[in-house]
C-alpha cells in the first residue's frame, strides 16, 4: 500500500468559530423541489415533466442516448400536457395559465437541461422558432403558431448558412418576386434544429431586387422544403435543409428591411439566456452522481471523500455551481424588468450565455477529476453530460462574439453609471411583453447601468473586500493603462481584459441575489475564493502578453492576490453544504 502522510485525508481547523445564517441549498433537487413561488397550475406542470423522465428511468435515457432515438414520446408529453403550449404562447393568445414568463421558463430550462440537452434542445428551438413571430405585426402568423403549439408542434430558426455560420450580412437565401405578387424561396440553411420536423421554420434571407433582409416562415413538411441531412450525430435533428422554388405569399412574412435585421439580434436576446440555464441543470445532476458515487467508493480504507484534494475539487465545484445559479436567477429580474429606458440586460443577458456556461465546463472538470474513469461508463449519466455541455458555450454565438458585444458596455458600467430604482425579485405570473418589442439594436454603447459598489459596499467579508481591491486595481488599468491602438485590434488581448471585466458584473449580480435571498456567509466567501483567483489567473495572463506595456504589466501583477484562509468556514461549507448532498438524489434506474 502507498506510504501515504498522516495528514492526507483530514484538514487541520482553526479554533475560529463563524455561525451560518442560510444553509439552504442552492442546486436542483427534482424529487423534493415544490416550486412554491409558482401558481399551482405551474407547479403541477413541472412536477408532471420531472415525473416523465424519472418514471422513463435512467437506462432508458442512456438507451436513447446512445442509439440516438428520436424523442417522440418526449414530444408527445408535451402535446398531451400542453407543456409548450402553456410556457410559449403570450397571455394575449391564450387562457389565464398560458405566457411567456421568463422566470417560470427557466425553472423548466433547468429540469430539461438536468435530464440531458437533447430534451433541452428541441425546447430551445422552438423558443428561437418563435421569437420571430412573436416579435412581428403578422397576425396571422401568430394566430397558426398558437394552433400549431396546442396541435404538439415545435418550430425552428432558419438563420445560419453553411458558407457564412451567422454572419447574417452574406445570406444567399433569397426571396425573388413574382408578376402575382408572390415570391420564390431559393437558397440553403444550416445547422438548424428542429428542421425536420419544425411546424413552423422562421427562415431569414434577402429580397433578391432590394437586396433588403426578410423573415419569412416555412414548413418543414412542404415538397419544396428539401431536407438534406441531420449534421449532428445525435437523438436530435440539427438539418441542413433548401428551399427550392418555394412558395411564400405576403402572409408569410415576418419582416423586411431594418426590422427583419433586429427581428434576429433580439430573437437571439431572448434565446441565449437559455443555454447558461441547461448547463446549471447538467451539472446539478452530474454533482449528485459524483457524489454519491465518491462517497460510497472506499481506497486505502478510507472513503473517496475523506480526501483532502477530494473535498476541496467537490467544495469548489459547489461553489462555482452556486454562483452560476445566483448570477442566472438575479439574470432573469433584469430580463423581466427591461424597458426602452432600462436595457441592462443587454449586458446580463450575453453573460448568462458566455460566463455561465464556461463555468459550466470548470464545474464538469472538477467532478471528473474526482469520478475519474468512472465518467466514461456508458450507464452514468455523466458520460453523456461531459460531452453535451461542451456545446453549450459554442452556440448562439461563441465566446468571443459574447465577450466583444460584454465589451462594448465596459466604460459606461466603470465611469459613468445611471440612476435606477432597485430591481425588485421578479416572480410574478405576467407575461414579459417587452422582450417581443426591444426595439432597434444599435446604440449598445449608450446603454446604462446601477452603480456596482453600491451592493459591493454592502458587503465586508474578507474575499470580498480583497476582491474589491482588485477590482480598484482594474479601474487603474483602464485609467493609467487603457489599451493603445494595437491591442485593441489584438482581441486576445482584449479577451483577457473582458474576463476581468465579466467577473466584476458577476460579482456583482452574486451579491444582489445573496443580498435578497440572505446566503450564507460561508458560501459567499467560499464564491469569492474562486473569483479572486480567477481574477489572478486573468491579470497574470494580461500581464504576460507580448503587447502589454510596462505600466500594464506592473498593474495587473499587483491585481494578483491570494484569498483569505479560514478553515472554519471551509469545513462548514464542507458539513452544511458539499457532503450533505449524497445520496440526497439519484435517478430512477
Amino acid at each position: 500500500m502507498l506510504d501515504l502522510p498522516k495528514n492526507f485525508f483530514i484538514k487541520k481547523q482553526s479554533t475560529k468559530h463563524r455561525s451560518s445564517t442560510n444553509t439552504q441549498s442552492a442546486l436542483l433537487n427534482p424529487k423534493t423541489e415544490n416550486y412554491e413561488y409558482l401558481d399551482e397550475y405551474s407547479q403541477t406542470l413541472l412536477k408532471k415533466t420531472i415525473e416523465f423522465f424519472e418514471q422513463r428511468g435512467k437506462a432508458k435515457l442512456k438507451e436513447d442516448d446512445h442509439e440516438r432515438l428520436w424523442y417522440a414520446d418526449f414530444l408527445a408529453f408535451v402535446k398531451k400536457e400542453q407543456l409548450f403550449a402553456t410556457l410559449l404562447t403570450p397571455s394575449s393568445f391564450g387562457d389565464e395559465n398560458t405566457r411567456w414568463d421568463t422566470f417560470r421558463n427557466c425553472a423548466l430550462n433547468e429540469i430539461l437541461g438536468f435530464y440531458g440537452l437533447a430534451h433541452w434542445y428541441t425546447w430551445q428551438v422552438s423558443i428561437l422558432g418563435l421569437g420571430p413571430i412573436w416579435i412581428s405585426k403578422n397576425e396571422h402568423i401568430k394566430k397558426k403558431a398558437v394552433q400549431l403549439l396546442q396541435d404538439g408542434g415545435i418550430f425552428a430558426f432558419g438563420l445560419s448558412e453553411k458558407e457564412h455560420g451567422a454572419d447574417i450580412y452574406a445570406s444567399d437565401m433569397v426571396l425573388t418576386p413574382q408578376e402575382d405578387g408572390s415570391y420564390r424561396a431559393n437558397g440553403g440553411k444550416y445547422y438548424i434544429g428542429n428542421g425536420n420536423k419544425a411546424a413552423l421554420v422562421s427562415t431569414f434571407g434577402k429580397l433578391a431586387d432590394t437586396d433588403e433582409y426578410v423573415f419569412f416562415v416555412v414548413d418543414s413538411q412542404h415538397d419544396n422544403y428539401q431536407l438534406v441531412q441531420n449534421v449532428v450525430n445525435s437523438q436530435n435533428y440539427v438539418a441542413e435543409y433548401r428551399l427550392n422554388d418555394y412558395p411564400i405569399r405576403e402572409e408569410d412574412i415576418l419582416a423586411k428591411g431594418r426590422d427583419a435585421w433586429d427581428m434576429a439580434l433580439n430573437t437571439v436576446n431572448i434565446g441565449k439566456f437559455n443555454l447558461g440555464w441547461a448547463s446549471i441543470g447538467i451539472c446539478t445532476h452530474s454533482f449528485y452522481e459524483a457524489i454519491n458515487h465518491a462517497s460510497h467508493r472506499r481506497l486505502f480504507d478510507h472513503y473517496v471523500t475523506d480526501f483532502v484534494h477530494i473535498k476541496l475539487l467537490f467544495t469548489e465545484a459547489y461553489a462555482r455551481l452556486t454562483a452560476m445559479k445566483m448570477f442566472a436567477q438575479r439574470a432573469i429580474d433584469y430580463m423581466r424588468i427591461a424597458s426602452p429606458e432600462d436595457r441592462r440586460y443587454l449586458l446580463f443577458t450575453p453573460m448568462v450565455k458566455m460566463k455561465v456556461t464556461t463555468q459550466g465546463e470548470e464545474v464538469m472538470n472538477l467532478l471528473w477529476d474526482v469520478i475519474a474513469a468512472k465518467g466514461f461508463e456508458k450507464n452514468m449519466y455523466f458520460e453523456m453530460a461531459v460531452r453535451d455541455i461542451r456545446a453549450l458555450p459554442k452556440l448562439e454565438g461563441t465566446v468571443h462574439v459574447n465577450m466583444a458585444l460584454i465589451l462594448k458596455f465596459m466604460g459606461n458600467y466603470f465611469f459613468k453609471p445611471g440612476k435606477f430604482s432597485d430591481a425588485p425579485k421578479m416572480r410574478q405570473a405576467t407575461n414579459d411583453d417587452f422582450l417581443f418589442n426591444q426595439g432597434a439594436t444599435k446604440g449598445l454603447g449608450k446603454t446604462r447601468f446601477h452603480d456596482y459598489r453600491e451592493v459591493y459596499g454592502e458587503f465586508d467579508s474578507h474575499n470580498v473586500k480583497i476582491f474589491k481591491k482588485q477590482i480598484r486595481l482594474l479601474k487603474i488599468l483602464l485609467l493609467l493603462g487603457k489599451p493603445n491602438k494595437e491591442q485593441t485590434k489584438d482581441f486576445d488581448f482584449l479577451l483577457n481584459l473582458g474576463e476581468l471585466f465579466t467577473l466584476v458584473v458577476y460579482g456583482q449580480l452574486i451579491l444582489e441575489e445573496a443580498k435578497l435571498t440572505n446566503l450564507d456567509d460561508d458560501i459567499i466567501e467560499q464564491i469569492f475564493d474562486v473569483m479572486i483567483r480567477d481574477f489572478s489567473k486573468f491579470a497574470l495572463q494580461l500581464s504576460a502578453k507580448s503587447s502589454a506595456t510596462l505600466v500594464q504589466q506592473k498593474i495587473c501583477e499587483r491585481m494578483i492576490k491570494r484569498p483569505y484562509v479560514d478553515n472554519i468556514r471551509y469545513q462548514q461549507m464542507w458539513d452544511n453544504y458539499v457532503n450533505v448532498t449524497k445520496d440526497q438524489y439519484e435517478m430512477n434506474p
